[in-house]
């Protein structure tokens, strides 16, 4: 009898203490475990809603504007998004600009991808340019178009010809009034430069 006694003791006291150390440290690791996770979780969550609301996405876009004051112009692109830090760029792929100049020139210059901004109205478009006015024609990858000036800047692996030649070279800047070029290389080579008469 005194040793089922002293046995029921030890098991009691064994519990107690099993139940002090669950209680005390292993229920709350557990409980602490289980908020990182679903914090975790949470903050996923978050950062996922975070995400799509950074950045809003456009098919088919067209915007419309004056170039140099004078020129009415129209910007379109199949996708576009804005992220909403920069509220006045347009990020588009498949950009197309149509400018009407007053001297009767239509002038249309393609890209797979560009910017636009909404307030100052300038273009920067990148990959397979390619821009006309119906007389000559230049493909390049890279042609910033700044709405202030009455110049276009053309660089990296420019391809222009038109009726009287054609030219290579690393940079061209073209002046829409004055329909001058000036030709020029980044590494000081000569421009190539084809001339038919």
């Amino acid at each position: 009898m005194k040793k089922n006694k002293n046995f029921l003791q030890i098991s009691l006291i064994i519990t107690g203490f099993a139940l002090i150390v669950l209680t005390y440290f292993v229920y709350p690791s557990l409980k602490n475990n289980e908020k990182l996770t679903t914090g975790i979780i949470d903050d996923q969550k978050k950062e996922g809603d975070i995400s799509k609301e950074k950045e809003s996405s456009f098919d088919n876009v067209e915007y419309k504007g004056l170039y140099n004051i004078e020129n009415p112009f129209s910007v379109k692109a199949e996708k576009a998004n804005i992220i909403n830090d920069e509220p006045d760029i347009v990020h588009m792929k498949k950009m197309k600009v149509t400018i009407f100049m007053k001297d009767g020139r239509t002038i249309l210059i393609t890209s797979d991808k560009g910017r636009y901004n909404k307030i100052s109205y300038d273009c920067y478009f990148v990959s397979n340019v390619k821009a006309t006015d119906g007389k000559t024609t230049l493909t390049s990858e890279n042609l910033d178009l700044i709405s202030s000036e009455d110049s276009v800047t053309i660089y990296n692996k420019v391809f222009l010809w038109d009726k009287s030649g054609s030219l290579m070279a690393d940079k061209i800047d073209y002046n829409f009034e004055t329909k001058y070029y000036h030709v020029s290389m980044f590494d000081k080579e000569k421009v190539k430069i084809k001339l038919i008469e």
